[in-house]
């Protein structure tokens, strides 16, 4: 029996060997379409070279594509588990011509490989095609599918449509005949819906763009965007009605099955199969870079992960098990997909927070749920508010509970949960606008065809030659920039650096050879065209800026020198967090600015003030190396080979720079085991360690949920801080009158004798309260209802000081009821004392609450022999006082 695994090379070697470049799949994060979540089919990271905006040198390509469908238009969640071919993850297997081969070509291709490489019966098969594609219809029969077996469609079902605008065109689908055994008939039919006929291939005819306003326009070149599902077509090739009884599915449900001590086919079984698939998500989004929160992708990704959490629970798992599970996933999977493997320690962390935090509110959150239940009708949907509820109060997405009342027969009131989201305003909504990263404009795209990529010299000079070959001005090409124009300018070659990878752009100067006085100041850099552009934004100070022009170019060297030592900062804060921390350690995001660095990283918990001592001193402790900083290029794989740490979810290619800094001697990295930093890395770098000059850490704090940031100054600006903390030191010893090194046990002397002053202050104020001079007179005790009772207003004594005099006035009486009322300055704290005998027909709480009510206040609440309370005055002292004595008259 093929494995899974097997199937995907097969694939790809077929197409390979058909002149198809094999193209790693890209991540589940898209690059080029700020319309999608997720990278949910094969063809997304091609979308621009489908509309010809973008031009690779290749025209075939073949893609194992890791896709999720988990949220808007694409969002298979809720069938997840419960039907036989829904996934939120999954593989989608593709060939694709970018104005290569078309129709004539795409259609044998698919029947030669299902029916001679995978040895798929051709009387089992049948095939769609748009009603009006009369050329696709013949060829299906020349490649020997008879006219019964070729469906006309008229629907979209056989019109495929990116999303409301881009590529589309008419498609051309495969379905397998699994017997009529099976319910369900050919598509077409009103039986389509039953499971005998199962769509396994689909090629889409790429002729054309849909744009914003409904038109359509023929695209300059016919183009071919073939899927098929790997896990669907496995199923059919291992003899397999269900997507989860495939090889794969098969590992992931039986080690769920273990860890939950449970049987993978018992009455467990969906339970197993949420999990299997939620796994697969949950760990490819964590892989590229999505981290869980309450917004966004990283809101969705929390979505899974509880629902997988949820059913683990419902198998009887006490504990976090999901983390358990990832090297199973990296056993089956981590072959074709290296990067679980580099992220596996990430995973498992994130992972397992995620779930203990999870559980913690998983128990009330059901409880609440049955609560709700037991009121409502046997028929009656749960209400919107209370479904609300849980998930503002408990952390449960609006799914995770329908799929809780599934298992009930229940339902729950949507439009009732949509009202109270509307409400709540502050609230992570399910529904997501869009986040994904802005399309390079079109006018790039142009330019860099037309142009060829920018060539960069800024990592060995910051002064250079070049031509002016581009001026944009308002987003549209120019041919010049005047004195007091902006713009950007586009040379052939520049040392200035694009932003990228958290480092800013430069500033600099542009001049112009013929006339050095026509000087362009530049405020910023960008790579443009997915950074195969470097551009340059520029204000005309004098002259005129033509295309073709000369240029001298001139990079601001003071800035870019603190910009590289930040950097380069970076890396060894990267590799000290790791050593100190643990191999989870992850960069989740950098800024490398002139004055300042700020670097994100996975951890769970707050740095404690002696690990970020450490970390501080080890990478100054590198820095006093002053050790060479390499940089080498080379295949990304060989990179990792040698322990160089990778972004996560970032795309490389077939080259990548490797920057390494610092010796550890015996116990390091790279190829002698010598090195402290390695790093894929494409920006700017000191030459020597000690360039940074010194590293200074501001401090530690929470950037998002799992995720810390550090943020530190180096060079010149740490140097600048620490001269300010200098003087504010200097400042604090001349104000002791003492030396520096004296001014922390002088501080502590002061901070001990003030204790001891305040304590002594307390003490005389009880002392001439309970003497009678600090109030009204001497307390007087009077009998009322035969109990004695002592009430008092005091000042200069202070709310904290009550307990205390209560007490001695208890003791005092032997037996009876005390209260004081202490004017604090604008504000009444007030003090109840009930004796131990007496608290059975007197509580103190209500005492304090009838003479806070006199007094303006509110509440009140302690022992039943002593309680305190506040109000905003002690005015009415008398009225309060009488409001008690009417209250012990009543007991």
């Amino acid at each position: 029996m093929a494995s899974l695994n097997d199937i995907r090379s097969t694939f790809l070697s077929y197409f390979e060997k058909q002149g198809h470049q094999v193209v790693a799949s890209s991540p589940l994060v898209p690059r080029n379409d700020p319309t999608l979540m997720f990278t949910n089919s094969g063809m997304v990271q091609f979308k621009n070279l489908f509309t010809g905006v973008e031009k690779r040198d290749y025209s075939r390509a073949t893609t194992s594509q890791k896709c999720v469908r988990a949220g808007g238009k694409h969002n298979d969640l809720d069938n997840v588990g419960y039907t036989a071919r829904h996934h939120t993850f999954f593989e989608m297997l593709g060939n694709f011509s970018f104005g290569d081969y078309f129709k004539t070509e795409a259609i044998p291709y698919a029947w030669e490989l299902l029916t001679d490489g995978f040895g798929i019966d051709k009387s089992r098969l049948l095939t769609t095609v748009y009603h009006t594609d009369d050329e696709a219809f013949e060829i299906w029969k020349k490649v020997g599918v008879p006219e019964d077996r070729i469906i006309r469609i008229a629907t979209s079902d056989n019109f495929w449509q990116m999303g409301p605008t881009g590529p589309c065109g008419p498609c051309t689908e495969v379905f397998y005949d699994h017997g009529d055994h099976i319910w369900g008939g050919p598509p077409g039919s009103a039986e389509e819906d039953g499971d005998r006929f199962i769509e396994i291939w689909n090629v889409v005819f790429m002729q054309n763009e849909q744009f914003e306003d409904g038109s359509m326009r023929a695209l300059d070149m016919q183009s071919i965007d073939t899927g098929m599902g790997l896990e669907r077509i496995g199923a059919l090739l291992q003899g397999k009605h269900d997507n989860y009884d495939t090889d794969l599915m098969r590992a992931l449900i039986e080690a769920s099955a273990d860890v939950t001590d449970g049987a993978p086919d018992g009455p467990g079984n969906v339970h197993h199969r949420v999990i299997a698939d939620h796994l697969r998500s949950t760990s490819f989004l964590i892989a590229d870079g999505v981290m869980p929160s309450n917004e966004g992708r990283g809101y969705v990704l929390r979505r899974i992960m509880r629902r997988a959490m949820r059913h683990a629970h419902l198998l009887g798992a006490k504990d976090p098990v999901m983390h358990k599970l990832v090297p199973a996933l990296v056993r089956v999977m981590g072959g074709h997909y290296g990067e679980l493997g580099r992220a596996q320690a990430l995973i498992q962390e994130t992972l397992k927070l995620e779930e203990t935090r999870f559980k913690q509110t998983l128990d009330r959150g059901l409880k609440l749920l049955d609560d709700e239940l037991a009121d409502l009708a046997e028929d009656a949907p749960l209400p919107g508010e209370a479904a609300f509820k849980l998930y503002d109060t408990y952390g449960f997405p609006l799914d995770l509970t329908q799929d809780a009342l599934r298992e009930k027969g229940r339902s729950v009131d949507t439009e009732g949960f949509d009202a109270a989201m509307a409400e709540q305003k502050a609230k992570a909504r399910a529904a997501w606008a869009g986040s994904g990263e802005a399309a390079d404009a079109t006018v790039w795209f142009d330019l860099a065809e037309a142009h060829g990529a920018s060539e960069f010299l800024g990592y060995d000079t910051e002064v250079a030659e070049g031509q002016i070959v581009a001026l944009v001005k308002d987003g549209a090409p120019v041919e010049a920039l005047d004195a007091g124009d902006s713009g950007w300018i586009v040379v052939n070659q520049t040392p200035f650096y694009g932003e990228s990878g958290g480092q800013v752009g430069d500033t600099g100067w542009l001049r112009r050879l013929e006339n050095e006085d026509n000087i362009a100041e530049v405020t910023d850099t960008q790579r443009m065209a997915g950074g195969k552009i470097i551009a340059h934004n520029v204000t005309i100070k004098n002259g005129c800026f033509a295309k073709g022009e000369a240029l001298a170019l001139e990079v601001d060297h003071v800035r870019r020198s603190a910009i590289r030592a930040n950097h380069s900062a970076t890396h060894l804060l990267h590799e000290a967090l790791r050593r100190a921390l643990g191999d989870h350690v992850a960069q989740r995001g950098s800024l490398n600015a002139q004055d300042r660095l700020r670097f994100d990283f996975s951890h769970a918990k707050a740095l404690s003030a002696e690990e970020l001592r450490q970390v501080e001193a080890e990478v100054n402790g590198y820095i006093r190396q002053n050790a060479s900083v390499e940089t080498r290029i080379m295949t990304p794989d060989d990179a990792r080979e040698i322990g160089a740490q990778a972004l996560f979810g970032e795309k490389y290619g077939d080259e990548v720079r490797v920057v390494s800094m610092g010796v550890q001697t015996g116990s390091g990295k790279g190829n002698d085991g010598n090195t402290y930093s390695i790093e894929l890395c494409g920006g700017t770098h000191v030459r020597q360690t000690g360039d940074i000059g010194v590293f200074v850490t501001l401090g530690d704090s929470a950037s998002s949920a799992g995720v810390r940031r550090i943020e530190a100054l180096t060079g010149a600006e740490a140097f600048a801080y620490l001269s300010r903390q200098d003087q504010t030191l200097a400042q604090a010893a001349l104000a002791l009158k003492a030396q520096a090194a004296e001014v922390p046990a002088r501080v502590q002397a002061l901070l001990d004798e003030r204790k001891k002053l305040e304590n002594e202050v307390a003490q005389l104020r009880r002392e001439l309260a309970m003497a009678g001079g600090a109030g009204q007179g001497a307390p007087a005790a009077e009998e009322v209802a035969g109990i004695k009772f002592t009430a008092q207003v005091l000042s200069g004594v202070s709310g904290k000081d009550l307990p205390a005099l209560i007490d001695e006035h208890k003791s005092r009486l032997g037996s009876g009821i005390v209260l004081l009322i202490a004017d604090t300055g604008g504000k009444a704290a007030v003090a109840a004392g009930v004796t131990a005998d007496l608290t059975d027909k007197v509580k103190a709480p209500d005492l304090v609450k009838a003479a806070v009510t006199e007094l303006g206040g509110k509440g009140g609440g302690g022992r039943p022999d002593m309680a305190q309370g506040g109000a905003a005055s002690a005015d009415n002292a008398d009225a309060a006082i009488a409001a008690v004595k009417t209250l012990i008259e009543g007991a």
